[in-house]
């Protein structure tokens, strides 16, 4: 699933190529993808929109639009955004202003869009925790107050912190050396503050790489990101610990796979 660099990758090229532009049509080749409203008013209610503002939350998208509704996508496992698309392989395709295609594709039909009246009301949005970017070590270290779970987990709990996902919380759980099995509990002090410093910092480089590109996530162009050549334990089951050379594992954890090395990792 695209995760916190992925999703913002995608947001600072849409703010590029489509920002201020009019929607002037929608084709809807699936209609499973539309969450809200039923197929008719969503067309109704996009067409002469123009795209007055881009916005991420978590892992949403936000265009804010002219009428004053607002289109959210949640990409989930399998979503992309393609600009120029060409509606070959969309599900659903906004006809823009100047002439071109913006594709909202997804093979396994995961993805969520809604027109809303207000984002902000949203249960998920109601529900997401901080994100690491509006935290400070010193606001982070009090949030493991009372949490029993373990601490993979509870980095990938929206509700906890935003945007982290499955492969950014191996990675930096990687990084600060803390085993993804460890109770949440047992961290001290000095672990989370490097904890926290390993999230941002894998963060900001992910962005600036243009994320990850496993499973099916590209860039709004349809190129892959190109974070992958640095993961240092993610999808790299049985390969060499970049650090110690030990073969790096994986189990799971909350019913997702978990990568790391069990010599660096306690």
């Amino acid at each position: 699933m695209p995760e916190l660099p992925e999703v913002e990758t995608i947001k600072r090229e849409l703010e590029k190529a489509v920002l201020g532009k009019k929607i002037t049509g929608v084709i809807i080749n699936n209609p499973k993808v539309i969450k809200e409203p039923e197929k008719k008013e969503f067309v109704k209610g996009l067409t002469s929109a123009t795209i007055k503002n881009i916005l991420r939350k978590g892992k949403l998208l936000i265009f804010e639009l002219s009428s004053g509704k607002s289109l959210a996508i949640h990409l989930r496992m399998t979503g992309q955004l393609i600009y120029p698309g060409n509606a070959k392989n969309s599900r659903v395709s906004f006809k823009l202003s100047d002439g071109k295609l913006l594709d909202f594709n997804d093979s396994r039909l995961l993805g969520e869009l809604r027109l809303l009246n207000d984002w902000q009301s949203l249960k998920f949005i109601k529900e997401l925790g901080p994100e690491p970017f509006d935290l400070t070590a010193d606001k982070f270290k009090p949030m493991f107050a009372g949490k029993k779970s373990k601490i993979k987990p509870l980095l990938m709990d929206q509700t906890f912190i935003s945007g982290v996902g499955n492969l950014y919380a191996a990675e930096a759980l990687f990084r600060a050396r803390i085993h993804p099995g460890r109770p949440a509990s047992t961290l001290t002090d000095k672990e989370k503050e490097a904890l926290f410093k390993e999230i941002k910092d894998i963060l900001k480089k992910a962005i600036h790489y243009k994320g990850s590109s496993v499973d099916q996530y590209v860039q709004l162009s349809g190129d892959p990101g190109d974070y992958v050549k640095y993961h240092k334990v993610y999808d790299r089951e049985g390969k060499p610990c970049r650090i110690c050379r030990t073969p790096i594992k994986r189990i799971s954890l909350g019913g997702r796979g978990t990568y790391f090395c069990p010599r660096c990792q306690k």
